[in-house]
């Protein structure tokens, strides 16, 4: 995650996931790599195979929004991988980096009382709080018993890829972490110089073959609420539905709340999870200071 040529990075892996036949033309043949070749997007953007191949190098990384619109509709991008295209493509004021502090200590942000007090106010709602890196800095009963990893200091990302437990509960395992790998990548846009997300992204990439395969793709969706299905060795299979809900005025932080289909299988099962869970009460986060 060196950023050095992102834009060229993007284009490559998303040229890679395009076959032939997808956009018209002849798939047979060998190729020496899978995707299209870069003539071919060339050709079918109206633009010249030279200033494509200067794009995917890196020496001109300013295209104009019209070329990166055709190059998109030939990459079959979506909406979100279109949007991160054209930021990828555009300067960044100075002052809009975010300063390096490589060297110093991680400091989770603070969690407001308040916000401890509305999740700990949600006895059947699991509900937790990440930063932007998927650090848990705060958790609600329910939301602990639901798992270990969502307890304040835990990243959950890293968790979900390396711990087997995490897997074991994931039905969905391998949904959650295409759906993970690429919202960090959407986290991460353009701030290609923060330590923390160099270091996350570098460890888990030593780690984890699944985030090296994912991470290449340079998939990018933004976080959104999903169904989580998991096998709970306590009560047994839930859907839960996950609400995802940005919280103003922090840098990145989350709100994620559960809750069951009311008056189904899985609602039943949350309140015996709850009942469970009741001996132990209120929302912990690893910082308890006030913002």
């Amino acid at each position: 995650m060196d950023g050095t040529n992102a834009l060229g990075e993007f284009l490559r892996a998303r040229r890679a996931q395009v076959r032939p036949e997808d956009v018209g033309l002849p798939g047979s043949g060998l190729r020496r790599v899978p995707g299209l070749r870069r003539e071919e997007v060339a050709m079918l953007s109206g633009i010249s195979s030279d200033y494509y191949l200067r794009l995917e190098q890196g020496r001109d990384r300013h295209p104009s929004a019209q070329v990166l619109a055709a190059i998109s509709r030939v990459l079959r991008l979506d909406a979100d991988a279109t949007s991160h295209l054209l930021g990828l493509a555009r300067d960044r004021p100075a002052d809009a980096r975010r300063p390096s502090r490589a060297g110093t200590a991680r400091r989770p942000e603070p969690v407001s009382s308040s916000l401890l007090q509305l999740i700990d106010g949600w006895p059947r709602n699991p509900a937790y709080l990440q930063n932007r890196y998927t650090d848990c800095l705060a958790a609600n009963t329910l939301a602990t018993a639901l798992t270990a990893n969502y307890t304040p200091g835990v990243n959950l990302l890293r968790a979900v890829l390396l711990d087997p437990a995490e897997r074991a509960l994931r039905r969905d395992w391998d949904d959650l972490t295409e759906e993970g790998v690429a919202a960090l990548r959407a986290t991460a846009g353009l701030d290609t110089d923060d330590p923390r997300l160099r270091d996350l992204v570098g460890d888990l990439s030593l780690r984890s073959e699944r985030f090296r395969t994912l991470w290449a793709r340079h998939d990018v969706r933004p976080r959104r609420g999903r169904v989580s299905r998991l096998s709970h060795p306590q009560v047994g299979d839930l859907d839960l539905y996950s609400n995802k809900l940005s919280v103003d005025g922090t840098d990145g932080l989350t709100l994620v709340v559960f809750h069951a289909e009311p008056g189904s299988r899985s609602d039943e099962l949350l309140d015996i999870l709850g009942s469970l869970a009741a001996p132990r009460s209120g929302a912990r986060q690893e910082h308890a200071e006030e913002q």
